[in-house]
């Protein structure tokens, strides 16, 4: 009976997607990256298992300007070993994404006063944050990420085939109003114990991220993705101009969002994503955002995509098994792999899914702590 490739190491490319977007040589050059990205994505659009549109709002022709990185940092070339993840790839320069009249839309979507009374959360890495409150009050941004020509992008710059992790986490916004000027200080900025980051220190609850800037960043000063390398050094990536992106695969990197100087606004949008297959590990958690969150819309989405991949592996094993009992020839070994991989998965699932009474309410710096005592382990 042939072995069911339901456990993808880490770090594999998919190979039901490879032959559709190739992932990055690892230490490319510039010019090497970007000829890759203009192969694979017309290879991508040129497939016919691309799933259909969502809606009519968003329009690719007119809303997506998307322009190649100018580099790609792999895991490794941040001291990571390259299997460390899903991908090889670790973070992306900024990108051209979305156009001025896109990024308006999405704008006045979340500025709406009612998105804004009724979705906001606090936190005690975060000042402002607004989630769950797509597609229902903002249809163009679920559309936006949701179209296949979006998801392209993301998953050629990824290295994986992506999807967006589940609805709730469509376009959560992290906010900085503006306030007091403050003068701009580099040792601060690359703190340690920065404590003028809008996010502090940690890894995210998923795989993927994809970060949009929407605010004009017309004489900002810093704005950087901080990340920590293998090395425990500080590395910076420097912030996207409105319109502009970051791919970066935060559930495996410490990373900070750090304060923009000069009194004007940040707002991002960070939709997470996870690869499309079913049969490539999922190592997400909820402890970053079951304190942000409705947790009876975020459980029930979760599980309902966990349930959904399991399926899958399970209709994919049970026609491995018929034909193997049909041949004489049942593989007890790759029954109880099988298995294994089924009772760990759902077991981490179980895990996930803490009791209401047990969750505090805009605690997420506990999450936070690990990611530091883990580093100082390290």
């Amino acid at each position: 009976m042939a072995t069911p490739d339901v456990y993808v190491q880490p770090g594999t490319p998919n190979p039901l997607f490879e032959k559709v977007v190739n992932s990055p040589r690892l230490n490319p050059s510039p010019k090497e990256t970007q000829e890759s990205l203009k192969r694979s994505f017309a290879k991508y659009l040129a497939n016919d298992n691309v799933s259909s549109p969502v809606g009519k709002l968003f329009d690719p022709t007119k809303h997506l300007t998307f322009e190649e990185p100018t580099y790609i940092h792999t895991m490794e070339d941040i001291g990571y070993p390259s299997s460390n993840g899903v991908s090889p790839v670790a973070v992306s320069e900024p990108f051209r994404l979305f156009s001025e009249d896109a990024v308006n839309i999405m704008r006045s979507e979340i500025l709406d006063p009612e998105v804004q009374e009724k979705y906001s959360y606090t936190s005690d890495i975060a000042p402002k944050q607004i989630r769950g409150y797509a597609p229902k009050h903002a249809k163009f941004i679920f559309e936006a990420w949701k179209h296949p020509e979006t998801l392209s992008i993301i998953s050629k710059i990824a290295g994986v085939e992506l999807v967006p992790v589940m609805d709730y986490e469509i376009g959560h916004i992290n906010m900085s109003v503006p306030g007091k000027k403050q003068q701009y200080d580099k040792e601060v900025l690359i703190s340690e114990e920065d404590e003028e980051a809008i996010v502090g220190w940690h890894r995210d609850s998923y795989p993927f991220v994809c970060v949009l800037m929407m605010s004009d960043t017309t004489g900002m000063i810093g704005g950087e993705t901080a990340l920590r390398t293998g090395t425990g050094e500080i590395k910076k990536v420097r912030g996207p101009q409105k319109g502009c992106a970051v791919v970066l695969q935060g559930r495996y990197i410490d990373h900070q969002a750090l304060r923009a100087f000069g009194g004007q606004e940040r707002i991002t949008m960070v939709t997470s994503f996870r690869p499309r297959s079913p049969r490539v590990r999922d190592d997400t958690v909820l402890n970053t955002v079951r304190p942000i969150s409705n947790l009876s819309d975020l459980y029930g989405q979760a599980v309902e995509y966990q349930l959904e991949n399991a399926e899958s592996r399970i209709r994919h094993m049970l026609r491995n098994i018929r034909e193997a009992m049909k041949a004489g020839a049942t593989d007890v070994r790759s029954i109880k792999s099988f298995l294994d991989f089924e009772i760990k998965t759902l077991s981490h699932l179980n895990k996930e899914i803490v009791e209401e009474s047990m969750v505090k309410k805009g605690c997420v710096g506990e999450a936070c702590l690990e990611t530091n005592k883990r580093k100082k382990i390290e």
